[in-house]
């Protein structure tokens, strides 16, 4: 759980956009954290993805039309790595930090207590490798897909 329920904004507006306009354009994506032993899991991102290639990154992605995030952070997690969520909690959002070179986005983080599926493993293409990382571990990865995710993982309260 993020401490306090911080919610991690770094506001997005262009000038001259309407509020409905940025919404519609904007993408929103469902992020895990999935964690266990003071650990959390994250996935390298494959060369040949146009976002973030070759960085560590939660496990998630992109909400579709007619998903709730919840709803999309379960899909996700069964497509990438094998796991379904069984008890979550929001953990805050955190819009794109570069907009301009990615687009406007809103990314919904997602606490996974527990979860079946046993041991994640990686399907489709997604990810080069996944793997566990303490706190500090994860924090100090350069390849990290946002930099804004140290300050969050910094705010994890993991239960011992």
């Amino acid at each position: 759980m993020v401490q306090g329920h911080k919610r991690f904004s770094h506001g997005l507006s262009k000038p001259g956009a309407t509020a409905s306009a940025r919404v519609l354009s904007m993408k929103h994506i469902a992020c895990a954290i999935f964690f266990r032993d003071q650990q959390i899991l994250l996935g390298k991102r494959a060369a040949h993805k146009s976002v973030n290639p070759n960085c560590w990154d939660l496990i998630g992605g992109h909400v579709e039309f007619g998903e709730t995030p919840e709803l999309a952070l379960v899909r996700e997690a069964e497509e990438e790595v094998g796991l379904t969520p069984n008890r979550m909690t929001p953990a805050g959002t955190m819009h794109q930090p570069k907009p301009d070179l990615y687009g406007e986005a809103t990314f919904h983080l997602f606490m996974v207590y527990e979860w079946s599926g046993g041991e994640p493993r990686m399907l489709g293409n997604e990810h080069t490798e996944i793997g566990w990382f303490t706190i500090e571990e994860a924090c100090s990865l350069q390849a990290l897909a946002l930099a804004e995710y140290r300050s969050l993982f910094r705010y994890l309260t993991l239960p011992a």
